[in-house]
Order: C-alpha cells, then sequence, then structure tokens
C-alpha cells in the first residue's frame, strides 16, 4: 500500500499518510464541490488579485462559478473579471471536470447575490470585514455547520455507493473565496497556530504586513476568551465557507476519501476541523483527510505552506508538479511568476487527473485548450 509512486504529484508533510490516501484513491473517479463565499474583506484595496479592482471583486466568485459549470460560453452572466497578470484557476479545475465528466455539486455558503449557475443554497450569509471581529452572526455559524454535517454524510454515502465497483469514489472539497488567506490567517492566529509570515496570497509576493494589521485589529475588536470555541471564531472574523468545508469534511470522513483542494484557506479548515472534532464532532476520521494544492502554493518563497502544515500537525499536504513554463499563453506562464497560483480546487483538481493517469503534460494540453477557447470566445 505504501509503495505509491506518481512522479506527477509530491508529498511535503505526513508523507505515510499521504501516500496510503493516494494509493487508495489511484484510479478512482471523484465527487467535486465547490463552496462559494464572500467576505468583505475583499474589498479592502490591494488585499487580493482576483480581480483588478475592490468592485470586480464583487463578482469574482459569480464568474468563476459559471466557468466551473458552464465552461466557456459565448456571453456569460458574469464575465471572468481581469486581472493585472495570469488567468482564474478555474480554468484547470474545468479542463479535468470535462475531461472526467466529474459530478459537480457547488454549494452558495453566503455570497452579495444569486449565481447564475445551480447552486445549493445554504441559507448563509456574506461575511464582513476581519478587522470588525464581527464577521457572521453567531446562529449563521451553527446553521452553516449543521447544513455541513447532512450534506457531508450524503456525499460520503454517494461515494460509498461506488464501493461496489472496484475504483470508491472521494470528494474533493474546493472554494471560492476572494480575500480568504485573510479570514485563513484570522482563524489559524485564533485556534493558536502561529501562521503570521506563513500564508500565500494571490501576489507575487505575500503582502503579508496588510493582512497582518487587519486580522490584528479583527483580534482586539473580537475580545476573544482565553479559549475561543471555534463557532465563536468563526462568527468573529471567519468567511462562511470555512464552516461549511469543514463540517462536510467531518461527516464524509467517516465514510470516505476526502481531498480539501487548497492551499492556507484549506489548511486553516484542517486545523478547525481539529479544533470542531475534538469539541463536538469525535467520529470523524482525521486519516481519511488531505490537503492537495499546486507546487506553485506549497513551493511559494513569499510564504511557508509546509513549515504552517508541520504547525498544525497530522495533515498531509500534497501538491501537483503541474508546470506552466512551456505554455504557449503569457497569462498561464504568469503562474511560474508566483501570480495567482491556486482556486476554486484546481491544485485538487490536477492531483485527480494524475491519479486517473493524467500527466503533468498531458494536463497542460488539456488546460490550453479551454484557455484557447476562452481567448476566442473573448476576441469574437
Amino acid at each position: 500500500m505504501n509503495n505509491f509512486r506518481n512522479d506527477d504529484i509530491k508529498i511535503y508533510t505526513e508523507i505515510e499518510k499521504g501516500k496510503q490516501w493516494l494509493s487508495r484513491y489511484t484510479g478512482c473517479l471523484p465527487i467535486f464541490t465547490c463552496t462559494l463565499g464572500f467576505t468583505a474583506t475583499a474589498l479592502l484595496e490591494g488585499i487580493s488579485t482576483a480581480g483588478k479592482t475592490p468592485e470586480s471583486r464583487r463578482y469574482t466568485a459569480l464568474a468563476d462559478a459559471e466557468l466551473l459549470v458552464n465552461g466557456v460560453t459565448l456571453n456569460p452572466v458574469f464575465p471572468l473579471p481581469s486581472l493585472a497578470v495570469g488567468v482564474s484557476p478555474t480554468f484547470i479545475s474545468r479542463s479535468v471536470i470535462e475531461w472526467f465528466n466529474l459530478p459537480i455539486y457547488v454549494f452558495n455558503s453566503g455570497l452579495l447575490q444569486q449565481p447564475s449557475v445551480t447552486t445549493i443554497d445554504l441559507q448563509g450569509k456574506p461575511a464582513n470585514c476581519v478587522s470588525t471581529g464581527k464577521a457572521l452572526p453567531l446562529s449563521t455559524v451553527k446553521h452553516l455547520y449543521q447544513k455541513g454535517l447532512y450534506w457531508g454524510k450524503l456525499l460520503g454515502e454517494k461515494a460509498q455507493a461506488q464501493r461496489h465497483t472496484s475504483h470508491p469514489s472521494y470528494i474533493i472539497l474546493s472554494e471560492c473565496v476572494v480575500g480568504g488567506t485573510t479570514t485563513a490567517l484570522a482563524v489559524l492566529t485564533a485556534l493558536g497556530i502561529s501562521a503570521q509570515g506563513k500564508i500565500n496570497s494571490s501576489h507575487p509576493i505575500c503582502n503579508h504586513q496588510q493582512k497582518w494589521d487587519v486580522v490584528q485589529k479583527g483580534l482586539k475588536n473580537a475580545n476573544f476568551s482565553t479559549n475561543p470555541d471555534p463557532f465563536e471564531i468563526i462568527s468573529a472574523i471567519g468567511d462562511p465557507m470555512q464552516i461549511v468545508v469543514a463540517s462536510i469534511a467531518l461527516s464524509a470522513s467517516q465514510q470516505t476519501g476526502v481531498m480539501l483542494a487548497g492551499g492556507t484557506q484549506m489548511l486553516a479548515v484542517f486545523a478547525l476541523i481539529q479544533a470542531l472534532k475534538t469539541r463536538y464532532y469525535q467520529d470523524a476520521n482525521l486519516d481519511n483527510i488531505i490537503v492537495g494544492t499546486t507546487r506553485w502554493v506549497a513551493e511559494d518563497s513569499t510564504g511557508d505552506t509546509v513549515g504552517l502544515s508541520k504547525i498544525i500537525s497530522n495533515v498531509s499536504l500534497c501538491a501537483t508538479k503541474l508546470n506552466f513554463s512551456n505554455s504557449c499563453y503569457p497569462s498561464l506562464q504568469a503562474f511560474e511568476q508566483g501570480f495567482v497560483k491556486e482556486g476554486v480546487g484546481a491544485g485538487g483538481c490536477a492531483i485527480a487527473s494524475h491519479l486517473l493517469g493524467i500527466n503533468k503534460q498531458e494536463l497542460l494540453g488539456m488546460i490550453e485548450t479551454i484557455v484557447s477557447s476562452g481567448l476566442m470566445t473573448t476576441n469574437s
């Protein structure tokens, strides 16, 4: 079981756990989910590059969801916001979803307006800025937790149903929350994890000081007790996606494998899962949960993803070795300069494709095909 070998995937932490998980799900078609959410933190000037302006970042999740579900279309309801450099990581995820015809579940955990594609509305709310210390009503956080547990059980059962075949299914949990690395830093800090200077961002050089200033203000305004409850933490300084993905993972992990698809944001979710398991959901099986991302995140020299994973402990961090150096598109080459890096399950989908026999060169070709059709549509 532990002789896992895939030259397109690297395991950075908890290597044996990672090998076992990846071996178990080699050749398996996953169930893909993306949880959309919004935090007003995204509207701070310069906090994120997922949209050139604060105004455009109001629509990033809506546009990414539309591309994720529909693929490239001639007249999208929500066109992708133009980026200063690079292209949406959703092109990576969509190429894998399209190639393998993966089942998709898109959850609305709290957005400013309804997406143009069919989503599962969890009746959440968009979060206030982290700096307020009053991100979400506590009742909303608890409601989203219960909804997540329900969907985790349901998706776990769907994955279980495939165990009669030779290729059981697993669940990819991805997210789209602009400004989410700042809420991740806040949650990690409140959970007692020293994450300052270790997180990532969509910037080529992470804006650590700006994020830390926002988080410090939020922590001060939250005025936590000595050992705050995880629900209180999300209510004060989190975002709606975090509690949804954590609770889906908690209940699904009892039945099947879960890949938290993302970087810093999913490491924060894993830390939240640990806290929730300790206090509220002892039956979760953390050995069934790994974090899957891109090497642009895992090896980002302006953060310390691997170091952060080790501090959180017991988390297996894996990454696709996908490389855009030889791409004919400058918007993809920009990933190699540190722009964009990850999002909407890009790394997780890439890893899933490698487990299904697609190497990084073949995956690059699949992605370029989608990007090419996107450019043709934009220019027509």
